[in-house]
């Protein structure tokens, strides 16, 4: 099944919540919508399961026109943040609740009960109730009633975001797993860059209800296509420093020079905006053409095994995302090394003009 959104916009007491969303996801594929909260995420999602209707605009399944069909008629499944689960019913019956609904054989319930219970690993919670299970187990039961109809369009609105770290990560895992063999549409919708990474797929970057990008997660996290979307797709969010280029030179706000490298020779002369992502700032230099440049410690804020560093000078403000933690008092003096090679490089208009040819970052598998 494939599902197409052409040219889709739903206003809400005056308030734009989708603007001209044009998509197609194909079967078989898992898709994750990336944005901050209020972005349209959940909105687009309600409009793909029928929920809501468009003000404008068509919903199309395998090119026939389900716009205005009741999301009784539509064969989906979605799963929320909160784990919905029915209190008075075990585990089992809660999971084969939608196939009684749909008047399937006993035989045929009991089958598909068990292995999705079995492909979740909730095999041994089928006779416990909700209110006797963990947080995670609660989650992989709402995840295990969501799968175990066949469902053409499944829809994740922040499954994860109330579960903690390590089961967040284990679940994560088990999705991209789960997707492999089936012929559904996924549709995963999170705020975070690095859950996004770390499912993989196609990511379609959402702001303020419209479109901002498309495509594979490496191709988007690699090239972003202006500073919006670099924003969107870095956490901690990328740092931006205001430049010129001229025939031989790079400066940044006519504070630090560097020749001009080979990558980078093509610009035309003027003024750029370089993004530069916090994990790829270093306090020791890594290439001979690192840019030295002299800060003060703002704020050093250690976070499990890494530490996210604030400094600034008069010119600037940057945020760098250190591995291990460094402790560092607010004033200090600091020598930080930007890598001219990993430099994106944006126009007075925000539109992507430059990306490194290649990107290694400490959170993403980049090559």
């Amino acid at each position: 099944m494939s599902l197409t959104l052409e040219n889709v916009s739903r206003v809400v007491d005056g308030v734009p919540h989708v603007a001209d969303a044009d998509l197609t996801f194909e079967a078989g594929s898992f898709n994750v919508l990336l944005g901050r909260t209020l972005a349209g995420k959940t909105s687009l999602m309600r409009l793909m399961a029928g929920l809501d209707r468009p003000d404008e605009g068509r919903v199309l399944v395998d090119g026939v026109d389900v716009t205005g069909q009741s999301v009784q008629k539509r064969n989906i499944s979605m799963i929320y943040q909160q784990f919905i689960n029915y209190p008075n019913l075990t585990v089992w019956d809660n999971i084969a609740s939608p196939l009684k609904l749909a008047r399937m054989a006993p035989s045929e319930i009991e089958r598909r009960v068990r292995e999705t219970a079995e492909m979740l690993r909730i095999e041994n919670l089928l006779k416990r109730y909700p209110l006797e299970l963990s947080g995670g187990q609660q989650q992989r039961t709402a995840m295990a009633r969501a799968l175990v109809k066949d469902a053409t369009l499944i829809l994740f609105d922040e499954p994860l975001v109330n579960l903690d770290y390590k089961l967040r990560e284990e679940l994560r895992a088990e999705l991209r797993e789960l997707f492999r063999a089936r012929n559904c549409v996924a549709v995963y919708a999170t705020t975070e860059p690095n859950e996004a990474l770390a499912l993989g797929g196609v990511t379609t970057l959402l702001h303020e209800g419209r479109i901002i990008q498309n495509g594979p997660v490496m191709d988007v996290y690699r090239r972003p296509v202006n500073t919006t979307a670099a924003e969107l797709f870095s956490e901690p969010p990328i740092n931006f420093m205001p430049g010129r280029v001229t025939e031989n030179e790079l400066t940044f706000d006519e504070y630090a020079h560097h020749p001009l490298t080979r990558e980078l020779s093509s610009l035309v002369p003027g003024r750029y905006q370089f993004g530069i992502r916090p994990s790829h700032i270093s306090l020791v230099p890594q290439n001979e053409d690192d840019l030295e440049l002299a800060m003060t410690v703002e704020l050093a804020e250690i976070s499990g095994s890494e530490t996210f560093m604030h400094v600034k000078n008069e010119h600037f403000e940057l945020v760098l995302q250190l591995m291990g933690v460094h402790e560092y008092h607010t004033e200090t003096p600091i020598q930080i090394y930007l890598p001219i090679g990993k430099l994106f490089v944006f126009d007075e208009a925000g539109d992507l003009v430059h990306a490194p040819a290649s990107v290694h970052d400490n959170n993403a598998d980049t090559e």
